[in-house]
């Protein structure tokens, strides 16, 4: 039964009040349901659709009114954004190319834009070729291409208007995230832990491309842009200065990763922008203590709250301090507002790469949920809720089994239970919708030596489904589910072949859709998960599923291209088993499913 939640919050009315507070253009697109005008649908990500006309009694009718091929292999990620102007814009992988389509002409092009980038790139992009999308404001477009230039394009006609460098591809640096538009700024991150990279969020100028603020994930206290008086963690004041550096053996902090390279979340109320820091630097934690003894190697893996006009940062939470496993940080944070104990509460809710779900409050970071979502999660017990930090379960501890040791049957693998296929939030059930993964790893440690522009991992993983005994299911790798965030607990699931890896979408209809990895997108009940309707497109899926209005009509549109970290073997020719950085063992069969090929598929109901 849908149910009746006191705390969901009414988008419209947040939005309203908020006007003066962020991006105006931006909060009177996503006031209107008939568009969808970012990644993630509104700034607090939560992938929902007041659209109603596809609902759980026609969408069996659901049809593909036209397909557009983007002419480009390699991983799919993000999806199509539409602003009312008649037309869909998209982007592909590298090369990053930008494509406006006419939706009176069934996909026509009106025009496009191909970036000049050096292909030396492609080696550096630790998981694929991928990119998760463009933005959208005041009639321009932004996009974080590979080699780490930021554009903005004009809407109307595609011609570039400025452009400018986030960071050097000859040292690691590369760029796969959407950015975000707040205020009069567009800001984004930067991806290449595995090279040892130093990471950071920074904010440009919307109209000049000039940097405003650059927060960097490690380091001092004036770079990272903290004030440990002010700055807090768990509710308090940090205290202790420059962590960022103490934390981490000599010099370690410079080539620390923490590279944030998911989603930004925003809340125009308390107008702070939200995300997650990746792994810290090397896999290998042997080299990444202090003194002989683990050491918490902050700020890698954590949700930084800051201010989005100058980037200082009103709180901290470091979900796997002294990461073992590659456990990044970057899942996207849902913004939500919840009744606990009769109180109402800002939440802030993430289904994270680690197995477990948490709830916090994103006023001021005290840590109110962490349960785990994927029963086989088996290096941590559960979380202290008093000092925030994993009980971990010492047998799968890579470190203290020791560096060229293997440590086998790890649960959830390095990509994690969930990686960043963006979830979606349902204010009618109060429930999150995810695709989750549902795989382990063998780990073995190994000294790494820095060299700029080289991999900096430090360990050979090899991945395979969770073992039965340890919850997992006979031939499934994934599976897609209904979470309570307050309760800290699954609601439903359904199971699927491989890791489910395409972001979802809740909608109005009772419906929830998401896509395969063998290429299906699918719409289930968002009560019980049963399946109502399905499709196959001609490559799997690793994009998002976004809905829109068009001349009166509900449309469903999505990216499919498979790739990614999942599909890292298809799309890059891997055949070893500890390639891809574990991947390929995983997903050997997947090649027998589907290929490559990016397509745009759009659906409607008939007349």
């Amino acid at each position: 039964m849908l149910r009746e939640i006191g705390f969901a919050m009414t988008a419209a009315g947040l939005m309203a009040a908020s006007l003066a507070h962020a991006n105006q253009n931006q909060l009177e697109l996503q006031q209107n349901p008939e568009y969808w005008a970012t990644q993630l649908g509104n700034y607090q990500g939560n992938r929902y659709s007041e659209l109603d006309q596809i609902n759980r009694d026609n969408v069996g009718e659901l049809r593909s009114l036209w397909q557009f091929s983007t002419g480009v292999l390699r991983g799919h990620e993000g999806g199509p954004l539409y602003v009312g102007d008649g037309r869909l814009y998209i982007h592909t992988p590298f090369p990053n190319k930008v494509f406006a389509l006419d939706l009176e002409d069934e996909g026509r092009v009106v025009w496009s834009y191909e970036p000049d980038q050096d292909s030396r790139v492609i080696p550096v992009m630790c998981c694929d070729t991928v990119n998760r999308g463009l933005a959208y404001a005041d009639g321009r477009l932004f996009l974080g291409q590979a080699d780490n230039t930021l554009i903005a394009l004009d809407a109307e006609t595609g011609e570039l208007l400025w452009d400018v460098s986030n960071g050097d591809h000859t040292v690691g640096e590369t760029n796969t995230m959407s950015p975000l538009v707040v205020h009069d700024k567009v800001i984004v991150g930067i991806s290449g832990g595995e090279y040892g990279i130093r990471g950071h969020m920074t904010a440009y100028d919307v109209e000049t491309g000039e940097q405003v603020w650059r927060g960097y994930s490690t380091g001092p206290d004036d770079e990272v842009l903290i004030d440990p008086e002010t700055t807090t963690m768990l509710g308090e004041p940090i205290g202790e200065s420059d962590l960022g550096v103490s934390t981490w053996p000599e010099g370690e902090w410079e080539r620390g990763g923490g590279a944030p390279w998911g989603w930004i979340t925003y809340d125009p109320d308390l107008d702070l922008i939200y995300y997650g820091t990746g792994n810290p630097g090397t896999w290998n934690p042997e080299q990444r203590t202090k003194d002989g003894e683990p050491a918490d190697n902050k700020w890698a893996i954590t949700v930084f709250a800051r201010d989005p006009n100058d980037g200082s940062v009103k709180w901290v939470y470091q979900k796997v301090p002294f990461d073992e496993w590659d456990y990044d940080g970057v899942n996207e944070n849902q913004l939500i507002d919840v009744e606990m104990n009769g109180e109402q509460r800002k939440g802030l809710a993430i289904i994270d790469r680690t197995g477990f779900g948490f709830l916090l409050d994103r006023e001021n970071g005290e840590l109110l949920v962490a349960e785990k979502f994927a029963p086989e999660t088996n290096w941590a017990d559960d979380y202290d809720m008093e000092t925030g930090r994993p009980n971990v379960n010492e047998e799968f501890s890579t470190y203290r089994q020791g560096v060229g040791v293997n440590t086998t049957d790890i649960c959830p693998t390095a990509m994690g239970a969930k990686n960043m296929q963006p979830s979606a939030y349902s204010p009618k059930t109060g429930l999150i919708y995810a695709g989750i993964n549902r795989i382990c790893m063998n780990y073995e440690p190994f000294e790494a030596e820095y060299v700029a522009g080289q991999p900096y991992v430090g360990a050979t993983l090899t991945m395979m489904p969770s073992p039965m005994e340890n919850g997992g299911m006979e031939g499934r790798m994934g599976s897609f589910i209904a979470w309570d965030p307050v309760a800290g607990e699954t609601i439903w699931e359904v199971d699927e072949r491989f890791a489910v890896w395409s972001g979802a979408l809740a909608t109005a209809g009772d419906l929830a859709f998401y896509g395969t990895l063998e290429g299906h997108v699918k719409a289930v009940d968002i009560e019980t998960g049963e399946e109502l309707w399905r499709f196959k497109t001609p490559s799997g899926i690793i994009g998002n599923v976004n809905t829109f209005m068009y001349e009166g009509k509900q449309h469903v549109a999505v990216l499919s291209g498979v790739g990614g970290w999942a599909g890292i073997g298809l799309a890059a020719g891997l055949e070893e088993p500890e390639e891809g950085l574990g991947a390929v063992s995983a997903f050997a069969a997947l090649g027998d499913y589907t290929k490559l090929g990016g397509v745009l598929t759009v659906f409607a109901l008939p007349d």
